[in-house]
């Protein structure tokens, strides 16, 4: 692997958004091909849906941030709604906190997630059909227990 690569650092356990390691877990059934993740010596992937874990299936209505990002959803001044206005933010809620005790029982310190994902968004979230700065629920409680949070392009959250 080149020294290049944004993933370079990483070492031990390392939760990735599944969709990214090939897994068909989108919202769509789909998943997302390409990652460089697989070539990381020294490492132990640890695939992770949030919105699965949170009790959603696949395929699943499109969903986005309402009234916030997902700190503002921990904070409940925001919720998560399908694409049919139905409020789907205990899920996501619920999915965050298992990915989040997953990342505490085997101590991880690093979580490479999907960009603009309502639950895995790094940098970008769709909010109120707008795509904005900020991240999404599972991000950002990964984040307040001390996670390096970084999205698919190796961008530190």
């Amino acid at each position: 692997m080149s020294d290049q690569s944004p993933f370079g650092q990483l070492e031990g356990t390392i939760l990735v958004s599944a969709c990214l390691l090939g897994v068909k877990c989108r919202y769509d059934g789909s998943s997302v091909s390409g990652t460089s993740l697989w070539d990381i010596p020294g490492t132990t992937l640890i695939p992770v849906c949030p919105e699965q874990l949170g009790g959603l299936p696949t395929p699943r209505p499109r969903a986005h941030l309402a009234g916030g990002g997902g700190e503002d959803v921990l904070r409940v001044t925001a919720r998560v709604l399908d694409e049919h206005g139905r409020d789907v933010t205990g899920a996501f809620v619920l999915g965050a906190e298992q990915v989040c005790s997953l990342a505490d029982k085997l101590h991880v310190r690093y979580a490479v997630l999907k960009e603009r994902s309502p639950s895995c968004g790094t940098h970008a979230v769709w909010v109120d059909g707008l795509l904005c700065e900020g991240r999404g629920v599972t991000a950002a409680m990964l984040m307040g227990q001390g996670v390096c949070v970084m999205n698919e392009d190796g961008l530190k959250a």
